[in-house]
């Protein structure tokens, strides 16, 4: 029962049945002696441990060395070796020799003490004597030789784990797992030789187990090494350990590293492994070599594999990145016709976003309601991804209905989606609705620069020049300047109504506010000049765009000529159109129209 209850490590129900034995006066045989020798020992309880050993003495009973080797191990366990060391005197001192499991005990201690001399010299005096070390003594000599950077006693251990007939991939599970903790895993190339590397390029579990532990420590020349001499073919088992092998460079953002070991793999023969192919690609986009990606994009296509739902999600976002949407586009197109992809949420909104910045609205509406009857589950993002992207594809109503759903279901929008709500509102001329949602914002600590000018612009549009002004003081009351884009607004609002002094008191605000004109300012009042008939002033304009501005643009142009013919200047409008093909600027339909 000692025993038992010992090896569960219910120490206390232990001592209840010592407690009993002494209570019944039972008359100890050398068994029971041992058995609670070794009940204290596990404990860590040593000096009872002692004292029941000198008690069978005692009792009658010689020195026993089973009693002293427990003793030993419960000391190497607390590391107290100047005990264990006191002890393993005292065995021949009572006429007793240390046997294997005295040498095996003192190994250990010494090993968790980290005494690398003292375990080598235990280790030592156990093979001379004839004994054999266990494979817990060889654990412990072989990480105390990678923590001291003893290379040659590191290859006499492994041998010694050969000789006692240990596996080839257990002795490499174990070597490596040693160098790691020692933080000397560039050590382990040094240490296999002869047969254990001969091993390991035959048998595929421990070439796959020591590459994974070469590139984890950035060892990718080792990792080629034992990938060029391999023996064992097995093209599936090949495959999948390459990609094990690029995928870890990429988590731990070895990118080159991937690159280097993808450009050793084995050819292909015109069948390209998809998934490397979508991984490399990736990898490719995020080093910026997105001529490589599209390499392995048409490779894939040309090979005939169907790519997945992951893959066309790789290559959509690599187009995007490299600022190719037209690519992008055909990459969907592509998708669209495989009628057994269905896009998750991340593609989906990859696509709602490559579709706005492409202005194709027919697609936003069409994706939208295939959303809708889809069983995607809606998140927070979507919504906000949907509105920001379909706000000029979707009605008003079902735009409004939808930024309420996304309320009504605890949602959180941000100020992106709150600025593009007010501008389908302002547009809409649904001021109400701006007025509500603007305070809604603010109320949430949502309204940035981007949210007035918004609501300037809605009432600058509709003509509401005293909520416009309003707005603007509420502006700067809250603490934000009145930004160009707001300028703009009110130029564009006073210039088209006619309100040419107010037109005049927001230049000279701008002025004062030292708020530099952009492409957008000269263009507004070049068109409003223009249409005053104003030619001075439009020429004056000319002049600063070309002198101190940007230069004209194609709206400049346009709305230059524009100007002219309102004035009757012909002959100015035909030279426009000559400076602007001078300036390499092509002329559009509007320029042709004007």
């Amino acid at each position: 029962m000692i025993t038992i209850y010992t090896r569960l490590r219910l120490y206390d129900k232990a001592e209840e049945v010592i407690g009993l034995m002494r209570e019944d006066k039972v008359a100890l045989n050398l068994e029971n002696w041992l058995v609670l020798v070794n009940a204290y020992s596990q404990q860590g309880k040593l000096e009872e441990a002692e004292q029941v050993s000198v008690a069978m003495q005692e009792s009658g009973f010689s020195p026993n060395i089973v009693a002293y080797n427990t003793l030993l191990t419960g000391y190497g366990k607390l590391s107290n070796m100047v005990a264990a060391q006191r002890l393993f005197l005292e065995i021949q001192n009572v006429g007793l020799e240390p046997d294997e499991t005295t040498y095996r005990s003192m190994i250990e201690g010494w090993g968790r003490t980290g005494n690398y001399k003292e375990a080598g010299w235990y280790y030592s005096e156990l093979k001379r004597l004839g004994f054999k070390p266990n494979s817990s003594n060889l654990y412990t000599l072989i990480n105390l030789q990678a923590k001291h950077g003893d290379e040659e006693g590191a290859v006499r251990t492994l041998d010694d784990m050969l000789k006692m007939g240990c596996q080839y991939s257990s002795i490499l599970g174990t070597l490596l797992k040693s160098y790691e903790r020692a933080g000397r895993i560039s050590k382990v190339p040094l240490l296999l030789k002869g047969s254990f590397y001969q091993h390991v390029l035959v048998n595929q579990t421990s070439c796959s187990i020591l590459v994974m532990a070469y590139m984890k420590y950035c060892l990718v020349d080792n990792a080629l090494k034992v990938l060029g001499d391999k023996e064992w073919n097995d093209p599936v088992f090949e495959d999948n350990l390459y990609h094990l092998l690029i995928c870890s460079c990429k988590e731990l953002g070895h990118l080159e590293n991937a690159v280097k070991i993808y450009n050793q793999m084995p050819k292909s023969n015109g069948k390209p492994n998809l998934h490397i192919s979508c991984t490399m690609i990736d990898i490719y986009s995020s080093l910026g070599l997105f001529t490589e990606g599209e390499k392995l994009y048409l490779q894939l296509k040309s090979s005939g594999i169907a790519l997945d739902m992951i893959s066309f999600s790789i290559v959509v976002r690599m187009y995007v990145k490299a600022g190719s949407l037209k690519d992008a586009c055909s990459v969907l197109e592509t998708m669209e016709k495989q009628k057994d992809i269905i896009p998750d949420i991340y593609l989906l909104r990859d696509m709602l976003r490559i579709y706005q910045r492409c202005g194709m609205m027919s697609k936003l509406n069409d994706l939208y309601y295939k959303i809708l009857r889809s069983e995607v589950v809606w998140d927070q993002e979507l919504y906000s991804c949907i509105i920001n992207c379909c706000a000029r594809a979707l009605p008003v109503d079902e735009l409004s209905r939808l930024f309420n759903e996304m309320l009504h279901r605890g949602f959180s929008p941000n100020t992106i989606t709150f600025n593009t709500m007010l501008d389908v509102y302002g547009k809409a001329k649904l001021f109400k609705k701006v007025r509500k949602l603007f305070w809604m914002a603010r109320k949430r600590g949502l309204v940035d620069v981007i949210s007035y000018n918004t609501v300037i612009a809605a009432y600058g549009q509709n003509r509401d020049f005293k909520n416009m002004a309003s707005t603007v003081k509420r502006m700067q009351f809250d603490g934000f300047s009145v930004s160009l884009e707001g300028y703009n607004c009110m130029l564009d609002a006073y210039g088209k109504e006619g309100k040419m002094e107010s037109f005049r008191c927001v230049l000279q605000r701008m002025k004062q506010s030292r708020c530099n004109s952009d492409q957008h300012t000269y263009n507004i009042m070049i068109n409003i000049y223009g249409q005053q008939g104003w030619i001075d002033e439009v020429a004056g304009v000319l002049t600063e765009l070309k002198e101190c501005g940007p230069g004209p643009d194609l709206c400049s142009y346009n709305t230059l000529i524009k100007a002219y013919g309102i004035a009757g200047m012909i002959e100015d409008a035909i030279n426009l159109v000559k400076e602007m093909r001078q300036n390499g600027i092509e002329p559009d339909k509007i320029t042709y129209t004007n």
